[in-house]
Formats: structure tokens, C-alpha cells, sequence
């Protein structure tokens, strides 16, 4: 409301400037190039900023040289903030408003912003984050919001906490009073241990297009049912990458990727709120309909593993079997059977209706000849099937109760469009929107992002007390040392791996 000119009473644009920190990108203005991006802003333009001084700004604020000739869709969350903070400082701001602003930030930049925000003698700050340390690290006055009203503290959180210790939890994660409650994922053909590996990566290397390095190179990585994996390094390392890879939304250039045919994955990425993006003037009631009503997750159709690529089409074009002194066809799959260690799976060849012209065929001789789409989602309809009596139907009781497990009350599941939610009220909805098929294993990027200390506290037990495995990327320090066992530390292109929980928070 501040930033939109909207509050009664608050000075005008021409006697105290506000700029509001926002690091979400522009859709229209995705395929420019770092400066160009910012260059391109309406009121930096009104401003008379040139480029030679974007430039300035953002190394002022660590940019490099081969960062600023990525495009603004390369660069990773925690850059995207810090180049927010540097258009800010290009607007001349008497006022920041900064909306979680340690969100992607690793622990080096976050110190970064709390030495920028305390050393600007002629900047106000006004911030809402549920980072402990930045708020008490920065601030001078808490301004506390309880039932409608707003009431000013003085000092930092250590003293609002002081005069209302009701607020512990801004401390201490085990204080929340807030549940979340995890659905039981079921069982895996042939996992008769949780330390058996569900989701292998093995000699992995990931370049993207046009890079000339790659990203990952030889990773070797497993995730069990067991696992409560924190995956840390500096912004820009490459997390997201791994995290991609592994659930399929990139394809590895080498290597091989594993993972239990009936594995169910749920994923919830970096930046949560582009699973809503094309449902906003909906309710959250109605995108779980939208979503599942088929009786599979519509968002699965979407990842690089359920998409053929040409080589693959060219090979599925040229690909015949010969049986009886007869050439075969692929036509579809039928069903699979376990055979040793791996799968088989029944075929059905073009032209010939009869069941007793099936074949059953390797696993791997089906991906060699293309046909690997065809397998992964045959594997995909199995892996839901499998679900069986622990499937909830899909009803307006069974979503309103679903979503309260979750902290989303009927108020705002059943009868408030996703627009109008908090981010915090929206990274609800995603969890409890990638955890409705009862997943084996929950891969969430930054979760933190948006939650307030109930919820990540409320998050938290929850993990540990999950049946499934959960791989995690947080800068969050004190969450994640607070419920993971185990360190993936991803940095120069590789992954090191150690059966230890994460460092806390420093002291």
C-alpha cells in the first residue's frame, strides 16, 4: 500500500521516495541480459540512469563480468535479490521496503545486506522477514501486527522478545505450536530397508546449452527413505541444477540417473509460487481439482523425462523388432513384470490385436530404442495405481481437510482466490499440493521462503517425523541443522557428500 501510494496520510512520491524490493522477474523482460534488465525499468529510465551506471551499481553489489553477460533467467535467486537491492540504490530511495529479503540469499550475502542496510545513514528501512538473525542484526523498532492492530517496540527482536515473550519462536523452532501432518507414503517394490536407495545419480555431468563449461560433472549421489539430505553452497553453485536432475526436469548429459520405477516424487522449486501461476483467479479447492482431477498430477506431463526428444523420436521412427522371421512395430505397453533386479515389460506391436503376438522386453532395451517416455509414464500410472486403498478421493471434504493439514484453514482453502493469499499461505498450498499423492520422497527447494516462524517450525517436525526421504535446499542454517542428518555440498562444479547433519546457525 505504501509503495502503491495507497496509505491515507502517508507523505507523497515528491516529498519522501519509497521503492519497493521485489526480486520477482518480469516475464515480458526475461530474455535480456543482466544490466539491460535493469536498464530497462520504467523508473529507471524516468530517472536518466545510463547504462555505464547500472553497471557501476551492480558490481557495487558483487556482480561479476561473466555475471552480467547472463541473461536475467540464468542467474540464480540470490543474485535476483541482489540485483532488486541494486535497482533500489540506482532509485535513490529515502525509504526501502524490503519483503523478505534474506529469501535465496546465502549466509555471505545476507551479510552483505545487513552491512548495506546498517551503514546507510540516510536510508529508512522498512522490512518484514522471519530471518531471526538478520532482524535482530538490523533493526532499531519492531512493529508488532496482533489482532488488527499495530504496535511499535523498541530495540531489536532479542528486546520485542523480552516484552512479549509469547514470541519465543522466533527463537526457537520447537516452541511453534503450528502441526503439520505428512501423509504415509506406502511401500516400494523390493525396498525392504529405509537405507536402500530409492533415487540414485551415478557419474552425472550436467552443462546447460551454449555454456562452456558444465555445471555438475561426475556427481554420485542416493537418496533413501531415510534420508534428510541439506543440500548448501553459495547462490549460483548449482543446487537447483541437482535438484532438477533428479527430478527430471533436467536431462543429465552423462551418466545415469535412477530412480525406483514406482518411486513418487514430490517437488516443490525455488521459486513455489510458478506452480499457481496460471490459476491465481482461482480458489485453492478448485486447483487441487484442476490439478489431480485426472487422477494423476498434471504437472508430471511437464518434465524433460516425459518428453521425447528428436534423437529419441528419430529412434522410435526407426525402431523394429524381429519375431518369428516377422518385423514388429512398437505400438504400446500393457504391463510390467519384476525380472531380477530390474523390469520387464509387456509389448504390443502395431496391426496385431491378439494378446499371443505380446512380447516382454528389457527395461533397457526399450530406453535404448527411444522408447523411454513410453516407460516412464507406464511406470508414472503404475506408481499412482500403487497407492490403492491409501488414495483419498478427491472431494470437496477430503481437499478442506487435506489443506488444514497443512495450515491452510477453510477461510482461505475453500472460499479466497490464490491471489489474494500471503506467500506463505501459497507455499502452503504448493506442500500440501506435492505431498496429495503420498510421496516416497519430498524434494523442496528454499521451503523457507515466505513461512512465518510458526510454520517453520511446524514444517520442521514434520520432516522428522516423515516416512518418506527429504532432500532440501535452504540457506536457512538453524532449519535445517534442526531436522536434517545428512550434507550434500555442492560448489566448483561438484558434489561432496558427508553423513553428517549441516552446521548451525553461528553464534
Amino acid at each position: 500500500a505504501i509503495a502503491r501510494g495507497q496509505l491515507d496520510g502517508f507523505p507523497t512520491a515528491e516529498e519522501l521516495k519509497t521503492v519497493y524490493v521485489e526480486h520477482d522477474i518480469q516475464a515480458s523482460l526475461a530474455d535480456l541480459r543482466v544490466p539491460d534488465y535493469v536498464a530497462e525499468d520504467p523508473l529507471i529510465k524516468v530517472m536518466g540512469v545510463n547504462h555505464d551506471q547500472v553497471v557501476e551499481a551492480l558490481k557495487g553489489v558483487g556482480f561479476t563480468d561473466d555475471l552480467l553477460a547472463k541473461l536475467i533467467t540464468e542467474v540464480s535467486g540470490g543474485w535476483k535479490m541482489k540485483l532488486a537491492l541494486a535497482r533500489a540504490m540506482l532509485l535513490k530511495a529515502d525509504i526501502l521496503l524490503l519483503d523478505e529479503p534474506t529469501n535465496h540469499l546465502d549466509t555471505t550475502n545476507v551479510a552483505w545486506l545487513e552491512k548495506y542496510l546498517v551503514t546507510q545513514p540516510n536510508i529508512t528501512c522498512m522490512t518484514v522477514s522471519h530471518d531471526s538473525g538478520f532482524l535482530d542484526n538490523v533493526c532499531t523498532d519492531i512493529i508488532h501486527y496482533e489482532k488488527r492492530q499495530l504496535r511499535r517496540y523498541k530495540g531489536n527482536l532479542s528486546e520485542f522478545v523480552k516484552a512479549v515473550p509469547a514470541a519465543q519462536s522466533y527463537y526457537e523452532l520447537e516452541a511453534a505450536t503450528l502441526k503439520f501432518r505428512f501423509p504415509t507414503p506406502g511401500l516400494l517394490d523390493g525396498i525392504t530397508s529405509k537405507e536402500k536407495p530409492i533415487c540414485k545419480l551415478t557419474n552425472v555431468t550436467f552443462t546447460y546449452h551454449g555454456a562452456a563449461a558444465p555445471q555438475l560433472k561426475d556427481v554420485n549421489v542416493a537418496a533413501r527413505l531415510s534420508s534428510r539430505v541439506a543440500v548448501i553452497g553459495v547462490n549460483g553453485a548449482g543446487k537447483s541444477t541437482l535438484i532438477k536432475i533428479i527430478t527430471g526436469e533436467h536431462k543429465a548429459n552423462s551418466g545415469t540417473v535412477w530412480r525406483h520405477p514406482n518411486l513418487r516424487m514430490a517437488y516443490v522449486a525455488q521459486h513455489a509460487f510458478h506452480h499457481l501461476e496460471e490459476h491465481l483467479d482461482t480458489t485453492p479447492l478448485k486447483y487441487m481439482f484442476k490439478r489431480f482431477g485426472m487422477g494423476q498430477d498434471v504437472e508430471d506431463s511437464h518434465k524433460v523425462d516425459r518428453q521425447a526428444e528428436e534423437e529419441e523420436k528419430k529412434k522410435m521412427a526407426e525402431a523394429t523388432w524381429v519375431f518369428d522371421g516377422h518385423p514388429r512395430k512398437f505400438r504400446e505397453i500393457l504391463s510390467r513384470r519384476k525380472k531380477k533386479k530390474d523390469f520387464e515389460y509387456e509389448v504390443g506391436w502395431q496391426g496385431l490385436a491378439s494378446l499371443k503376438f505380446n512380447r516382454w522386453l528389457p527395461r533397457a532395451e526399450l530406453i535404448d530404442k527411444g522408447f523411454r517416455k513410453y516407460v516412464v509414464e507406464f511406470d508414472q500410472r503404475l506408481a499412482a495405481a500403487a497407492l490403492g486403498n491409501d488414495a483419498r478421493p478427491l472431494s470437496k471434504e477430503t481437499i478442506t481437510k487435506f489443506l488444514q493439514d497443512f495450515g491452510l484453514d477453510p477461510e482461505f482453502g475453500v472460499h479466497s482466490n490464490i491471489r489474494g493469499l500471503s506467500g506463505g499461505q501459497k507455499v502452503k498450498l504448493v506442500l500440501a499440493a506435492a505431498m496429495w499423492n503420498n510421496p516416497h520422497l519430498l524434494i523442496m527447494d528454499e521451503p523457507t521462503n515466505y513461512l512465518d516462524r510458526e510454520a517453520l517450525g511446524g514444517l520442521a517436525a514434520a520432516i522428522k517425523n516423515f516416512e518418506g526421504g527429504v532432500l532440501l535446499i535452504s540457506h536457512n542454517s538453524e532449519f535445517v541443522s534442526s531436522c536434517c542428518t545428512e550434507t550434500w555440498r555442492v560448489g566448483g562444479g561438484v558434489v561432496n557428500v558427508a553423513r553428517e547433519a549441516p552446521p548451525g546457525p553461528a553464534n
